[in-house]
């Protein structure tokens, strides 16, 4: 594992990136608000991506200052611009200049993962999201995207499915939408996590590789 520092305007963000032997691809993850690159989720998924030989970035979207400021956690216009400097730095760094991008976002990470999709084109290779929120995304930008997108919801995560749908009706990319059995917002439950970290494997392993 290597720590990071990512230039991103006038903050620096703080990250952990994992490249192992032979990698093809690597995914950046953006974490939901309130959560950081210590996600206990968002780690657990990652390590299962490396174990698949996926390379990871976790890393903050907000400095520690940002995060404070409620308004800020919801800000997709900025999340996605974090998100698309943490792209460019892995474009730049001799370690993974040369892999295929991916994307998994997380509440609303979701979105600005999808926002940054829509601006990347064909630079990124495949999109997962976890408990997304897509409709922050806004219409333009899901009917922009590109790459390979799977959304996975819980089938409990009442209000949520219902957006992942509509939003799912707007993409019109090779797609697919994903139902947890007995899964509510978080994953709490017993296995659920696990099952969204192997569609999601073996969503990047197809499109990665």
């Amino acid at each position: 594992m290597t720590s990071v520092k990512i230039p991103a305007g006038s903050a620096t963000l703080n990250g952990e990136l994992i490249v192992p032997p032979d990698a093809t691809g690597v995914v950046l993850f953006a974490h939901g608000s309130g959560s950081s690159r210590f996600s206990p989720r968002n780690m657990y998924v990652a390590n299962v991506l490396q174990q698949n030989g996926i390379a990871t970035l976790l890393f903050d979207l907000l400095t520690r200052a940002e995060d404070q400021d409620y308004d800020a956690r919801f800000d997709i216009e900025l999340l996605t611009e974090r998100l698309l400097a943490a792209t460019r730095w892995l474009q730049n760094n001799p370690a993974t200049k040369s892999l295929k991008y991916g994307y998994f976002g997380a509440s609303t990470g979701a979105a600005a993962a999808l926002q940054a999709a829509a601006a990347m084109g064909d630079a990124i290779a495949a999109v997962v999201f976890r408990g997304g929120r897509p409709d922050l995304a806004g219409k333009s930008a899901l009917s922009q995207i590109i790459a390979p997108t799977l959304l996975i919801v819980g089938s409990e995560d009442y209000g949520v499915i219902e957006l992942n749908e509509q939003a799912y009706a707007l993409l019109k990319c090779e797609k697919k939408l994903t139902l947890i059995a007995g899964a509510t917002h978080l994953f709490e439950e017993p296995g659920t996590l696990e099952q969204a970290a192997k569609y999601a494997a073996d969503w990047f392993s197809g499109y990665l590789s």
